[in-house]
């Protein structure tokens, strides 16, 4: 399990190097009258993906899920899929990429990189390591069950950024 606890730390340390892209992001597009939408959504985005990875440690730890290499190396594929499409995502927006929703009036539609294929790539890529990361060491139980939240937070986010999206951005 050390190895999966370094795992783990490592997708932490990726997730405050994006907040850390999100404020500088953020700070750009609020001096550019950037308004951000959908502030209420937002702790408990934070919540659910900072549970996440404390239940990937604590079911591993504690419910003793062993490493099944058939499932593990193909979810730690998937995850690093997952990672390589974030920062796609983020290297295709530019400063226009957050954690948060905020959108620069007049700006348009990023249609290069992965959005060329997707709507929301990067809501993709959180689904895949949603489930992924947890069944690396087969924590069957924390994928079922922030799978299924984060099914709904999305809901909620992907709604919020689009109507987001269609007031703010020409047509």
């Amino acid at each position: 399990m050390p190895w999966y606890a370094l795992l783990i730390l490592t997708v932490a340390a990726e997730r405050v190097a994006e907040l850390v892209v999100a404020r500088r992001n953020a700070a750009w597009t609020l001096a550019r009258a950037g308004v951000e939408h959908g502030r209420g959504h937002y702790p408990v985005m934070v919540v659910l993906h900072t549970a996440l990875l404390a239940c990937c440690l604590l079911e591993v730890a504690f419910a003793d899920r062993p490493f099944l290499p058939a499932l593990g190396w193909p979810m730690l594929a998937l995850a690093l899929l997952a990672q390589a499409l974030r920062w796609w995502c983020i290297a295709t927006l530019g400063p226009y990429w957050n954690t948060r929703v905020i959108v620069v009036p007049g700006a348009r539609l990023v249609g290069a990189g992965p959005y060329r294929f997707l709507q929301h790539p990067n809501y993709v890529a959180v689904v895949v390591e949603v489930a992924a990361v947890p069944l690396v060491h087969s924590a069957w139980l924390t994928a079922l069950v922030f799978t299924v939240a984060n099914a709904t937070l999305l809901t909620v986010r992907v709604r919020c950024e689009n109507a987001a999206l269609t007031q703010a951005v020409p047509a």
